[in-house]
């Protein structure tokens, strides 16, 4: 395994190196040899460290975990590797059975957004994906893996682009427009 770690707003001494290594050196077993980890850390403006992790798997399925602990960064660092531990056993056992093999083309790009709620909102960000399709049980597990809000696909029983997001109240909804 690969391992690329990144710091922002704080430098990474070598004790912290070799606790990220040692840590995921044991998840290696689930993943193939050239699979790269990703590590990004940052101290926040309030003393908070947090910690992101990622791991493309390969067919496009790309596994996140974050974490964060005040003052704290080897503990934001346990959990998040714990977190992502937990999604690639989820994803080697649970994904490989329910998910097609040909559901998955190419990597999806993420959408990130940044801004103040005081300021007049604007597109800082712009970001082309592929939108691959699948069942709508599958993307719900995508977008669990992913851990984000929503997810876009094409759906295979209509032939059409959906969102699907996580509701309020903890269950999802489904957007499918009309022709």
């Amino acid at each position: 395994m690969k391992m690329t770690i990144n710091a922002r707003n704080m430098t990474i001494s070598p004790k912290v190196t070799e606790r990220v290594e040692k840590k995921a050196a044991k998840m290696s077993r689930y993943l193939l040899p050239d699979t790269e980890m990703q590590v990004r850390m940052r101290k926040e403006k309030d003393g908070l460290r947090v910690v992101e992790i990622t791991v493309p798997m390969g067919n496009g399925v790309i596994l996140r975990s974050e974490a964060s602990a005040p003052d704290n960064l080897f503990l934001a660092i346990d959990q998040a590797l714990a977190k992502m531990e937990r999604q690639i056993h989820r994803h080697r056992t649970k994904l490989s059975r329910h998910l097609r093999e040909d559901a998955f083309r190419e990597e999806p790009e993420y959408i990130e957004e940044d801004g103040d709620e005081e300021e007049e909102r604007k597109v800082v960000r712009f970001k082309t994906f592929p939108v691959r399709p699948m069942s709508v049980e599958d993307a719900a597990v995508e977008m669990e893996m992913l851990e984000h809000n929503f997810f876009v696909f094409v759906n295979v029983d209509t032939d059409r682009t959906n969102v699907l997001y996580l509701r309020k109240d903890g269950n999802l909804g489904l957007l499918e427009p009309e022709a």
